[in-house]
């Protein structure tokens, strides 16, 4: 899962400056991920 979720590029650079912001964008590509 956590290779996964480094093909992201968002995730991978962390563009996000809040935690928040950062967690929901985890939250979003996890649930893409599982999804597929």
């Amino acid at each position: 899962m956590f290779c996964r979720l480094k093909d992201y590029r968002r995730i991978a650079t962390r563009y996000d400056k809040l935690a928040a912001n950062f967690l929901s964008a985890i939250y979003l590509a996890a649930a893409v991920t599982w999804w597929l």
